[in-house]
């Protein structure tokens, strides 16, 4: 992997911990009201009170870790996953199929849903290329959490929890087949691939690993509705989005690196712009440890910037501002126009 995926994979758990660093319940002072919870646990109290001993910061840290979840699952994973394939989140309006692609869709739905046929990936795509007729029957409109094009193919992937409501497999099995029809219409001359993808295995005894015969027994309906091919588990859909081998192990390692118990001390430490000048040596050590190559370069021609800065006042400016907004996100602008005046000099 590249150093500037890795650094943009960084960015992402930088801001991702500074969130959920600004949120953390450290007392119950501000504690929302929940007296149900709060009723129902004191049935649990003896058992709680082994792990934590306060029951609104207990039901304080659940409502953090939902917090966690969500983030993870509606925005980490995806923007991680942006980042290995340069692709993008895609929604799609008024795509059109055609009465026989409709018919087909119906008949594959309904022979999987009473189990008449089993899920067959290339017989289902065979058939429903195969409907000709007039495009007059509009699909619901959509959007693929991950999508890129490439010469020859279009690859869409609907990213999902590890799992999934039960009920939800011949939801979204619909869809990704009406997609599919309506994609094929409009790029008739590429081939069409929509997955569903799973970030990690929880079932697996390794953090990377997966099985997919056993996942697939995990969720309601999963083996009723999907070919193996039609799902992305895993490494193996870390890999493919990036086209590399281990990908998931690399993830894993750059978020092991930033996230530490002095992740805070850190951050504060190269967010101030001073840090640099006092103690330049472990202001890079932090930086080399934490993926951020383009502040390392910075680093190394910072002294020719404060000469410029003495008689440019945008330069000035933009060395006294910290590399990150109050929300952990990195400033692209401010980065990008000082390497700008780096390498142009």
């Amino acid at each position: 992997m590249d150093a500037l995926k890795k650094e943009r994979i960084a960015l992402e758990v930088i801001k991702t911990l500074k969130s959920r660093f600004d949120n953390f319940p450290e007392d119950a002072l501000n504690n929302r009201n929940a007296p149900f919870h709060e009723a129902f646990l004191e049935a649990f109290k003896v058992k709680i009170e082994k792990h934590v001993t306060d029951i609104p910061i207990f039901i304080s840290l659940a409502s953090w870790m939902h917090g966690l979840n969500t983030t993870l699952g509606q925005t980490f994973f995806e923007n991680i996953s942006h980042v290995l394939c340069n692709g993008e989140k895609r929604e799609f309006k008024g795509l059109l199929i055609n009465q026989e692609q409709q018919k087909t869709i119906t008949e594959i739905i309904t022979s999987l849903k009473n189990k008449n046929k089993i899920p067959n990936l290339y017989e289902e795509n065979k058939v429903l290329h195969q409907a000709k007729g007039e495009l007059n029957q509009s699909i619901q409109n959509f959007t693929a959490d991950i999508y890129f094009e490439e010469d020859d193919n279009i690859v869409a992937i609907e990213l999902k929890t590890v799992k999934p409501n039960s009920g939800i497999f011949k939801s979204e099995k619909e869809k990704i087949l009406y997609a599919k029809a309506a994609l094929k219409n409009r790029y008739p001359e590429k081939e069409i691939y929509y997955y569903l993808g799973f970030p990690f295995d929880p079932l697996n005894e390794t953090s990377c690993g997966f099985n997919k015969e056993r996942f697939f027994s995990y969720g309601i309906d999963f083996k009723k509705f999907y070919d193996h091919n039609e799902v992305l588990l895993a490494d193996e859909l870390w890999d493919f989005l990036s086209q590399e081998k281990n990908t998931m192990q690399t993830i894993l390692e750059i978020i092991n690196s930033i996230s530490t118990t002095d992740f805070m001390e850190k951050y504060n430490l190269i967010n101030d712009k001073n840090s640099f000048l006092t103690d330049s040596k472990k202001h890079e050590a932090i930086l080399r440890e934490w993926n951020l190559f383009r502040e390392i370069e910075l680093s190394h021609k910072f002294n020719i910037l404060l000469n410029k800065a003495i008689s440019n006042s945008t330069i000035k400016r933009l060395l006294n501002n910290n590399l990150f907004d109050t929300k952990g996100i990195y400033k692209e602008d401010r980065i990008n126009s000082l390497l700008k005046l780096i390498r142009d000099n």
